[in-house]
């Protein structure tokens, strides 16, 4: 104000946190061997507890779900003559990783397996539901980006770690097989029985037309009217292929299922080009546009177009009824193991080095904090300092009553 120039007082805020930071430090110097004992005493602690810890081994199955074979041209050719029934046998129960997880996670394969290695004595427990529960904390599977399968089991004994993992692929592999032979079975069933009623309707069609021949003699039919037929015929066949198909397919998908929709769309097409093929008197009725035939020989178009469609509905049906009997023979797993399960030569945990590590940082916290509140404690004021006194000794004599008691 003076004519001198206005100065700022020094700020002792840096002063203070440096001082507050020495202090923290000195009361930590001070307090060094409480330190010093809970860390040594946690370190001896966790060594002994680790060292008291059995070793545990963990073993790895790996293998691959079934994928689309190569197979040969001829009978690349016949799983095509045979419509939805060739992806079955090509691929068994298909390729899904999913599907192969959940099986390998079932109750059924889990029983199967403790009932193979006795795993209910060896775990030493009263019933099964306690066997399976144990034997979930001890294997684990995994599915990998790249559709392999990971099987691995820990076990004291590296001998039985491998094989655990690798009894559990073998009964995948028996479920699978069970479960692809009933899919198989039920499929052949259904085709021998429609195949029946197609075999007596061909027969049939074949009889009335030998008895038309014979009472009135053969008659020729021109080639526009068989070229019509056959087609008839051809698609006919096909409608009835797709529909046994769609049957099939029913036992294992819903109707919001794409591959029910699909064939769905496919014989509604397939209906339409018929309708249109034979005209809108309805496809069991009406001839094709031959010209002007005589009575005699429409009659007789109407028999050879019944027996040329019966006969490509038995040739269709019969091609899938063979390929359904093949499925239903074949006895081998189609799961591709990568790497078999061997005895580790290593333990997997317990992690020792990481154990004392973390018990001797927790200890070092909890020793820092102790400190800090040993020491607020004892420059408490002296009214706060009688008040904590108080409270201890209601406390002492809390305890004393509850020991007497």
């Amino acid at each position: 104000m003076n004519g001198q120039p206005y100065i700022n007082p020094p700020s002792e805020n840096s002063d203070e946190d440096e001082i507050n930071l020495l202090e923290l430090l000195q009361v930590i110097v001070r307090r060094k061997m409480l330190i010093i004992k809970i860390c040594t005493s946690a370190i001896i602690l966790s060594v002994c507890f680790s060292l008291f810890l059995d070793n545990i081994y963990t073993a790895t199955n790996q293998f691959l779900p079934p994928q689309k074979e190569n197979t040969s041209a001829a009978f690349s050719a016949l799983l095509s003559q045979a419509g939805g029934l060739g992806a079955l046998a090509a691929g068994g129960l298909g390729g899904s990783t999913d599907l192969y997880l959940g099986i390998i996670k079932s109750r059924s394969v889990a029983d199967a397996v403790i009932k193979r290695l006795d795993l209910q004595k060896e775990f030493k427990k009263k019933n099964i539901d306690d066997t399976r529960k144990a034997l979930e904390k001890v294997v684990t599977f995994k599915a990998g980006k790249n559709g392999i399968i990971s099987v691995s089991a820990d076990s004291k004994d590296p001998q039985k770690a491998a094989l655990l993992a690798n009894t559990f692929v073998a009964e995948l592999t028996q479920r699978s097989i069970q479960l692809f032979l009933l899919k198989a079975g039920g499929e052949r069933l259904f085709l021998e029985q429609r195949l029946a009623v197609v075999k007596q309707d061909l027969k049939k069609a074949e009889d009335d037309l030998k008895s038309f021949q014979e009472k009135y003699k053969t008659i020729k039919i021109d080639a526009q009217a068989a070229v019509a037929i056959e087609g008839i015929a051809r698609i006919k066949a096909e409608i009835v292929s797709k529909e046994v198909q769609l049957a099939t397919l029913r036992n294992s998908r819903t109707d919001e299922s794409s591959d029910v929709m699909a064939l769905q769309a496919g014989i509604s097409k397939l209906k339409s080009q018929l309708g249109a093929m034979v005209g809108s008197g309805g496809a069991e009725n009406v001839i094709p546009a031959t010209g002007n035939l005589p009575a005699l020989g429409v009659e007789y178009l109407r028999k050879m177009r019944e027996l040329k469609i019966q006969e490509a509905i038995f040739e269709q049906l019969t091609k899938q009824y063979e390929m359904a009997k093949i499925n239903e023979n074949k006895d081998t797993s189609t799961l591709q193991v990568l790497d078999e399960a061997v005895a580790p030569a290593k333990k997997s945990k317990p992690k020792r080095l990481l154990i004392v590590l973390l018990s001797t940082f927790t200890a070092f916290l909890f020793s820092i904090v102790t400190i800090f509140v040993q020491e607020h404690l004892s420059k408490l004021p002296p009214e706060d300092a009688e008040i904590l006194r108080e409270i201890k000794q209601s406390l002492s004599f809390w305890r004393r009553s509850a020991g007497g008691a």
